[in-house]
């Protein structure tokens, strides 16, 4: 049996400083907005060169995506826990839509600098984002095949059905359609999966 290699000592300190250019350019991020902060900004904070800060990143780029990443990161570690919880695929369903929701509407709300960050990802289609929407996806895949397995939905296809219910939705887990319907409350998110729900349970044609 393949065991996983340790990294070496060279190795982990480099991954730390990784990690603290991007906990630094998170927060001047917040600060300054991620199109404001320039690399040298993030390697005074660090009290490093820029060409330091180039020998973990090889473009500012890379360091937006990393920031990106981890706030996207946190969202699917909540989502990914209320996917495997106990209660019925509906209740998982509209939990895990709802803490989206509320996760990026408070980034909209007290993180506007953040929230044009991930504007920017969807807007421009980063790769973060891409990976995101599909690790999103799954989640809900898998709790819909779970409520087909236990006759709370009908039969068909978990993967299409996830697929269907992400786009129903989208207006509720989009950075930029929130704020742009801010105005319009609407139909809301209840009203949506309840359309989802009578969609899901009902026999097909």
């Amino acid at each position: 049996m393949r065991t996983e290699r340790e990294p070496t000592e060279k190795e982990a300190k480099g991954n730390d400083t990784r990690r603290v250019i991007v906990e630094v350019a998170e927060r001047l991020f917040r600060q300054l907005g991620f199109q404001k902060t320039t690399v040298a900004d993030i390697a005074r904070e660090l009290r490093m060169s820029p060409a330091n800060v180039y020998r973990f990143f090889g473009a500012k780029s890379e360091i937006n995506e990393a920031v990106c990443m981890e706030l996207l990161g946190k969202i699917e570690a909540e989502a990914g826990k209320i996917a495997a919880s106990r209660g019925t695929a509906l209740q998982r369903m509209r939990n895990l839509v709802a803490s989206v929701e509320k996760a990026f509407y408070k980034q909209y709300m007290l993180d506007r600098k953040l929230h044009e960050l991930i504007e920017a990802a969807v807007t421009e289609n980063w790769t973060s984002i891409r990976e995101h929407n599909h690790r999103m996806t799954l989640m809900l895949e898998q709790i819909i095949a779970s409520g087909m397995a236990a006759g709370e939905f009908h039969s068909g296809d978990a993967a299409l059905a996830a697929r269907l219910v992400n786009t129903a939705c989208i207006r509720f887990c989009h950075p930029r359609l929130m704020a742009e319907y801010e105005q319009e409350p609407e139909p809301a998110l209840d009203h949506m999966l309840e359309f989802c729900r009578a969609a899901l349970v009902r026999e097909p044609i």
